[in-house]
């Protein structure tokens, strides 16, 4: 069971594992049987102010799965991340072909993602669900019965009150040889934008040590 798990996260990071701040663009992950979201090229966010939307008062509390619909409709959730200042973490590369990537010391690699023009596989109103659909389009063999509850920082910067963000993860134990690693996920439904993390070590422990890390320096940014 583990290995099988292994072989879809595999699969999870090379379909699309990547993209933050500065970048948006759509899944990018051939898949006929599987609705298409409108491709969109990789771009900066312009931010808009959304009538009746207050940003500032949905980034100053938690976002469960729950109150997805809280968010303005249309523009993407972005993610600001500032791993590169943890020591023994370095940039890969950013921006590329939407995708910025992370390598640390120890082996352990990172890598976000934003996309958009994630419509077709949004479930109005049940973000849960719209990121079981997304999980499904990565990867159609993902055990989304399998998803575990996760958590990001939330709508500020990482030296402010800490806010979460909830998500959905997969993780795959190096137990049974192989890789450490873990997929958090979110579609948001109603402004159809998703975020993508993965983590990938060489065990369990440090994949323990690259989570911590990721939960303390990538920060994501609600609509404006």
């Amino acid at each position: 069971m583990a290995r099988n798990v292994r072989r879809r996260l595999a699969g999870l990071a090379a379909a699309g594992t990547a993209g933050v701040l500065l970048a948006a663009c759509s899944v990018n992950v051939p898949d006929p049987a599987a609705p298409q979201p409108s491709p969109s090229a990789s771009t900066l966010a312009t931010p808009t102010v959304t009538p009746g939307h207050d940003a500032a008062a949905v980034a100053a509390k938690d976002l469960p799965l729950t109150a997805g619909g809280t968010l303005a409709a249309g523009d993407p959730v972005t993610i600001s991340s500032r791993l590169e200042e943890v020591p023994g973490w370095s940039v890969v590369h950013t921006a590329l072909q939407g995708e910025v990537r992370y390598s640390k010391t120890d082996g352990c690699t990172v890598a976000a993602r934003v996309s958009v023009n994630q419509g077709p596989l949004v479930v109005a109103g049940d973000d849960a669900a719209s990121t079981k659909e997304l999980f499904r389009y990565l990867d159609a063999g993902a055990a989304v019965e399998s998803l575990k509850p996760a958590s990001l920082r939330w709508g500020q910067e990482s030296d402010q009150p800490y806010h979460a963000v909830e998500l959905l993860a997969l993780g795959s134990s190096a137990a049974s040889g192989g890789r450490a690693a873990l997929v958090m996920a979110r579609l948001f439904s109603s402004p159809a934008s998703s975020i993508y993390v993965s983590v990938g070590c060489p065990d369990d422990a440090t994949l323990a040590s690259a989570r911590a890390d990721v939960e303390a320096r990538l920060v994501v940014v609600p609509p404006s």
